[in-house]
């Protein structure tokens, strides 16, 4: 329609004006043309929808022959492309279909298997296809499919893999994880401390500290380790380390006799035991970087004191901010306790650490 109003007033314009008005405007727009085309140095004109349209639209109906003879910012079958695009654009738009379609899947059924396959890395789009029928939900196989794509999920063979990830998670409650920290003291002197570390708990363990880790010491270690984990009821089956040099074999013998296995980590990958590692940096951030040690006994101090805050009152995201000895409380629910909180803050190693609780 607009296309039609607008040709019309094209038409009602050029009436009054005679053959040689036109030829002159003619050749004035030609010469605008060659103008253009010299300023632009090669390079494209963008032709918006609407133009391409007025322009198939003007010039369809003129012969091959003299379509070519025109001057164009475009080629002539350029424009006669345009103006085939033009008419199959119209012919699609009345030939949609008046219906809709099948209508979209139920978003709790979308919900549901989406759920399933997360719970069941191991299940294809048929096997919850079968589940959803025991379920009494009738919905066709390819529709599991098309949701299970559309929600980028990788077919079941790709997804049955287990990753280390997947491992540690699983096998949290019979896990530790050991590993060596080094620091320094005011004197120089290089201390190594050795730390263990529960998969489900948190619960941190330091075994000890010393200058020379030798196989005697850090079996020992082992031992006091055993007998920790007897005392509280530990069942941990596994034990991850790195390839340190400052384990000796005696040390994996006297685990083995505890039914502890040993899991040594790849070269170069503490993400396999990221855990322990981000304990490691935790325990220099809060402590080691933020405070003077001056012998054995002043580190044995304070790892003491960052072991007890770090069991009983730091929260920690891995376990939904519960502490590793402690669950969390039940949240305050009575209006007046809020707007009248009495909290008070325990201070460890000088004010390193801080602890806040309610006042009695």
């Amino acid at each position: 329609m607009y296309l039609t109003v607008t040709n019309k007033f094209a038409v009602l314009r050029l009436l009054p004006v005679g053959d040689r008005d036109k030829d002159i405007e003619i050749l004035a727009l030609r010469h605008q043309i060659a103008v253009l085309e010299r300023q632009l140095g090669g390079k494209k004109v963008r032709f918006t929808a609407l133009d391409r349209a007025i322009l198939a639209a003007l010039v369809h109906r003129l012969r091959p022959e003299v379509l070519h003879r025109l001057r164009l910012l475009v080629r002539p079958d350029t424009v006669l492309r345009w103006h085939r695009d033009l008419i199959a654009g119209r012919h699609a738009a009345r030939s949609k279909p008046k219906r809709p379609g099948r209508p979209p899947t139920v978003r709790s059924i979308r919900v549901l298997v989406l759920r399933m396959v997360r719970d069941n890395p191991g299940w294809g789009y048929r096997r919850v296809h079968g589940e959803l029928l025991v379920l009494g939900v009738k919905v066709a196989a390819s529709t599991v499919w098309e949701i299970l794509k559309d929600a980028g999920i990788d077919p079941a063979p790709e997804r049955a893999c287990t990753t280390w990830a997947a491992f540690l998670r699983s096998q949290a409650d019979a896990l530790l994880a050991c590993d060596f920290l080094e620091t320094t003291t005011l004197s120089g002197l290089r201390m190594y401390v050795l730390a263990v570390i529960e998969h489900r708990t948190r619960r941190i363990r330091i075994m000890g500290a010393t200058v020379h880790p030798t196989a005697c010491w850090v079996a020992q270690a082992a031992r006091n380790l055993v007998r920790d984990l007897e005392d509280v009821g530990c069942r941990a089956r596994f034990l991850i380390r790195d390839r340190d040099g400052k384990f000796p074999a005696l040390f994996d013998a006297v685990l083995a006799d505890a039914g502890l296995e040993v899991v040594l980590t790849g070269v170069r990958m503490p993400r396999m035991n990221a855990i322990m590692e981000r304990w490691v940096q935790t325990c220099r951030r809060e402590l080691l970087d933020r405070t003077l040690i001056w012998n054995h006994g002043h580190l044995l101090h304070a790892l003491r004191e960052f072991e007890g805050f770090f069991n009983e009152h730091r929260p920690h995201q891995g376990i939904a901010n519960a502490r590793p000895l402690h669950p969390l409380p039940p949240p305050i629910t009575d209006p007046d306790r809020i707007t009248r909180l009495n909290v008070r803050r325990h201070q460890r190693l000088g004010g390193i650490l801080n602890e806040y609780e309610h006042a009695a």
